[in-house]
């Protein structure tokens, strides 16, 4: 644990240190904001653009670049250390930005693969990946209430971007539609440049992208493993739940709301987690979360009307925003900020892992089966258990 004369180093407050959260809060709202629409255009793409595919082919696109918003976290976090925050911040940017505006241009499976999968996917990583360890420049004793606050953004962009989304393609088109969410990226993000800075100079930690010494951490091993773990099966209800709906004979145009209730849920959960961990700290705030994460993912198949789904859909969001919006706290306290990049970034790597694989597993074992009980008892076996033993 830091020093109190250590933590009075930090400014924890004022004008520039809030800034920095307002800019990495508007970056979260085009970055992990747009990844949420996946299920929109998932939906689009197969009945029109690329309805000769089927529907496993084009869920790669999304599959592809919500893994890329944390797989680039090794670099990423490296070069954060060496100094090239704004480099890789303002290029990734730029790429995000100009890559939107191609995917108006689209036609062909490759191409939306290559721009919408990869290019995106790349861009939202590089602009995702450096928040983190930016904010831990910044803050140490109101760092929960700093991160609660920031990951508020990735909700809204969660509610928002799909609806507008699926309400500007039958008025203005595929193509105006990219390029109006173009315009958006290109004045938020923008934003976000001029708000955003780091505090505390470069640092050349030797050990290359890779830290295996922060394995040395007994507490860092376990909780990496754990939040690998958990990744594995808190991603399955957001990923399903309109699925699930539609079982229940759910109309398209209201179970494509499902995901936006959930993150109506987890705005109003991000910004008290924060609040709580501030006061009891982060590992202990977060397991309650977990648990009940856990104990929704069990409930949610046995769900058999509209009513209760929209109950379970709200307070999953609430929970499992909790979670997210604190995973990385543990990590930051866990070491010295000179090296907080790369640990972040490591991190953030091991977790991209299990959201890789979580959903496609979930979605063979609901093949197998042919509903979702087994999917919930599969997704919460990982969650329920590691709620509690994060602690350790």
């Amino acid at each position: 644990m830091a020093t109190t004369e250590e933590d009075d180093k930090y400014p924890d407050g004022g004008l520039r240190a809030w800034l920095v959260v307002f800019g990495v809060r508007y970056s979260y709202l085009m970055s992990p904001g747009f990844i949420s629409k996946r299920s929109t255009y998932q939906e689009y793409y197969q009945e029109s653009i690329l309805k000769g595919h089927s529907p496993s082919s084009i869920a790669w696109i999304g599959s592809i670049q919500y893994a890329l918003i944390f797989f680039p976290g090794l670099a990423v976090g490296r070069l954060f250390d060496l100094g090239y925050f704004r480099i890789v911040f303002l290029s990734s940017s730029a790429l995000l930005v100009i890559t939107t505006f191609l995917i108006a241009q689209c036609t062909e499976y490759w191409q939306f693969l290559l721009c919408q999968g990869v290019a995106v996917g790349l861009g939202c990583g590089g602009v995702y990946g450096p928040t983190y360890a930016i904010l831990g420049h910044w803050f140490k004793k109101k760092r929960g209430l700093a991160l609660g606050y920031m990951a508020v953004g990735s909700s809204l962009g969660g509610i928002c971007l799909p609806i507008a989304t699926r309400n500007l393609i039958p008025a203005v088109g595929f193509p105006w539609t990219m390029r109006i969410i173009g315009f958006m990226l290109l004045a938020v993000l923008g934003v976000s440049n001029l708000t955003m800075k780091r505090r505390l100079p470069p640092i050349n930690v030797k050990g290359g992208l890779f830290n295996f010494a922060a394995f040395k951490s007994v507490t860092y091993t376990i909780y990496c493993i754990s939040a690998f773990l958990v990744f594995l099966g808190i991603l399955t209800v957001l990923t399903y739940i309109n699925a699930s709906a539609s079982q229940l004979g759910t109309s398209p145009k209201i179970a494509f709301y499902y995901v936006a209730f959930s993150n109506a849920g987890s705005l109003l959960g991000r910004w008290p987690a924060g609040f709580l961990a501030d006061r009891i700290g982060p590992l202990n705030a977060s397991i309650p979360f977990t648990i009940f994460t856990a104990i929704l993912t069990y409930i949610w198949p046995f769900s058999r009307s509209t009513g209760s789904l929209i109950a379970i859909a709200i307070i999953y969001g609430f929970c499992s925003g909790g979670y997210f919006a604190l995973m990385t706290n543990p990590i930051m306290n866990l070491g010295g900020e000179n090296d907080v990049g790369r640990r972040v970034g490591v991190f953030m790597t091991i977790l991209a892992c299990g959201a890789l694989l979580g959903p496609p597993i979930s979605g063979q074992i609901e093949t197998a089966t042919g509903g979702f009980r087994a999917v919930g008892l599969y997704a919460g076996l990982w969650l329920f258990p590691l709620g509690r033993y994060e602690k350790c």
